[in-house]
């Protein structure tokens, strides 16, 4: 079993940081259609939004590490791919970065316009920058847009690797699942 990633193959600590922020992403966007339609009665009007911020700071921290490991790793080998296929797969792989990172930024200064830090699972707290009414409201658009877009992207992203996967029988998949051929 590889920890670290190969030319022909992911190692265990890509992928298995990978599903789960995969896995999550998804899931903070499902938690986060369906939060916004909460009314004040409801008994998850407050625990939604609290469990959607504390994933939301975890994930901004695996986001952080993710990207240190992605840079202290090896390329894979994508020659099975076609030069316009290779194009599309860097500007796919390389935009969520700052299109994730934007989007938790975003849902911090929804969460502390109000001058309020974000207690993270009890655990800590990330603080606050200080008040700024109204901040809410755009960096909110910001954030909804982000993720649609996020989402949107990582359809791209899935409908790729399962195309390279069933229809040209490259190994895209397989890398990520079970990693380097040994």
């Amino acid at each position: 079993m590889h920890v670290r990633d190969t030319p022909d193959g992911y190692g265990v600590v890509s992928r298995v940081v990978h599903w789960l922020m995969a896995i999550a992403i998804v899931a903070m966007f499902g938690l986060g259609v369906w939060m916004v339609d909460l009314d004040y009665y409801s008994p998850y009007y407050h625990s939604a939004p609290g469990l959607h911020k504390s994933v939301g700071i975890l994930l901004l921290i695996a986001l952080a590490l993710r990207f240190g490991w992605r840079l202290s790793n090896v390329r894979q080998n994508d020659d099975d791919l076609s030069s316009f296929e290779r194009i599309v797969s860097r500007v796919v792989h390389w935009s969520f970065y700052p299109l994730l990172l934007a989007l938790m930024v975003s849902g911090y200064l929804i969460s502390t316009a109000d001058g309020r830090p974000i207690d993270v699972f009890g655990l800590f707290s990330v603080p606050s920058p200080g008040e700024n009414k109204g901040l809410e409201k755009t960096a909110g658009d910001i954030h909804e847009y982000l993720a649609y877009l996020v989402v949107a992207l990582a359809a791209v992203h899935a409908v790729g690797a399962i195309k390279h996967h069933v229809i040209d029988r490259h190994r895209t998949l397989s890398r990520m699942w079970s990693g380097p051929a040994t």
